[in-house]
């Protein structure tokens, strides 16, 4: 993390995890900014970039109490940020109230907006009810997360002491933040979004607490026309797909990749050993490591998370993949502390929720983070298009 002088600059974004911290900044990167992920720990001290710092606090695996400890601490670093940001699941998984409540008192903002909806996922929040493709998230497949099952739908539960503000009503929100108050916002769509986002005289008087959504629409606020142009990223020619997230969606991703001739992939267990012998005698120009298909108790996961890392450092060290596709937050961290990655430099983002970058450390791996819950059923077979076969020549 950087230092308390230089976090006083531009743009905070405060992450539970790896993915959040990506698919947080990643609407800031494809508006005009600089834009930085840091992992909670680096190595070493990184200088800051003018635009975006998001940290992954790694607080999802954590406690409520150390959850919250370790936000307010952060956000006390970023408090004097001209914005600050804070993730939110957009499933409500993890310490929600915990965190944004320290964030909150951490960042000595007069206000907090929550605002978790992402419509380009299908997340949207009616009448303070945040729902998933139509379903109440404590009734969708986030209800059975190993880690973080999602009890409660209505952030009115959540946060009773708040204020429910629908698009209808945005014209409340400047009366509101004057008084200090905590608000949940409905949204359905972007314009939502946006309406929450314009009618705001002063971005810095309030804590934001939201998805990939409102980070989208705050980035659209915030755009620059005079930005710098991110480099092109190199074209891979031997990805390596690692999926650790047990997410059907993510489930499902990987199996119409692996439906094709030209995509080969093992299954890790507990000893990383034989997935990293078998991988080494595949041919086929995009590779996938995965995790079992079933859910696990959180110490099996991570186990199998540390055996998913050891064979990426495996298959990096030896040359034999030039770019990693990563599924899941807590694989992603595992991966980057095994390849020695402080944190990533943002490039673009080719979907939403999906952040591309460079990597920070001794690795030079193009990165593509996305989340388990995120994307359609081809949405990694768009991510290896550019690698794989026309249909009419599959191996």
């Amino acid at each position: 993390m950087t230092s308390g002088q230089d976090a006083r600059q531009g743009i905070g974004i405060l992450a539970d995890d790896l993915t959040s911290a990506g698919d947080g900044a990643a609407p800031f990167r494809r508006t005009g900014h600089e834009a930085r992920i840091l992992l909670s720990a680096p190595a070493a001290e990184l200088p800051p970039v003018a635009g975006v710092t998001a940290v992954d606090l790694g607080t999802r695996l954590l406690d409520e109490e150390a959850a919250a400890a370790r936000t307010g601490r952060a956000a006390r670093r970023f408090a004097g940020n001209e914005l600050l940001f804070k993730t939110v699941d957009s499933t409500l998984r993890g310490h929600v109230a915990a965190e944004a409540r320290a964030a909150w008192a951490g960042s000595r903002r007069r206000a907090v907006v929550i605002a978790p909806a992402f419509p380009a996922e299908g997340r949207v929040t009616v009448e303070a009810v945040q729902y998933v493709r139509g379903v109440p998230v404590h009734e969708s497949d986030f209800a059975r997360d190993p880690v973080h099952p999602v009890r409660c739908s209505d952030l009115m539960t959540v946060f009773p002491d708040a204020v429910a503000v629908g698009p209808d009503r945005a014209a409340e929100l400047p009366g509101l933040i004057r008084r200090g108050a905590l608000v949940v916002c409905s949204a359905a769509t972007d314009g939502d979004l946006d309406r929450l986002v314009s009618v705001v005289p002063r971005l810095d008087d309030v804590l934001w607490v939201g998805s990939p959504g409102l980070a989208a629409a705050l980035a659209r606020r915030c755009a620059r026309v005079d930005g710098p142009v991110a480099p092109a990223p190199a074209p891979a020619r031997r990805p390596l797909v690692v999926v650790g997230s047990a997410h059907p969606a993510t489930r499902r991703q990987l199996a119409a990749l692996r439906a094709r001739a030209d995509v080969q992939g093992v299954t890790v267990g507990d000893d990383p050993t034989p997935a990293a012998e078998a991988l080494r005698a595949l041919t086929a120009p995009v590779l996938t490591v995965q995790t079992p298909d079933e859910r696990h108790a959180p110490h099996i996961a991570r186990a199998l998370a540390r055996s998913l890392a050891s064979v990426v450092r495996t298959l990096a060290g030896e040359h034999l993949v030039d770019a990693l596709v990563v599924t899941g937050g807590e694989t992603a961290a595992a991966v980057f502390q095994a390849l020695g990655i402080d944190g990533i430099d943002l490039l673009d983002e080719p979907e939403p929720g999906v952040a591309r970058g460079t990597p920070i450390g001794p690795s030079s791996l193009p990165v593509l983070i996305k989340a388990g819950g995120f994307g359609d059923d081809e949405t990694l077979l768009r991510l290896c298009g550019p690698v794989l076969q026309p249909l009419s020549t599959r191996l």
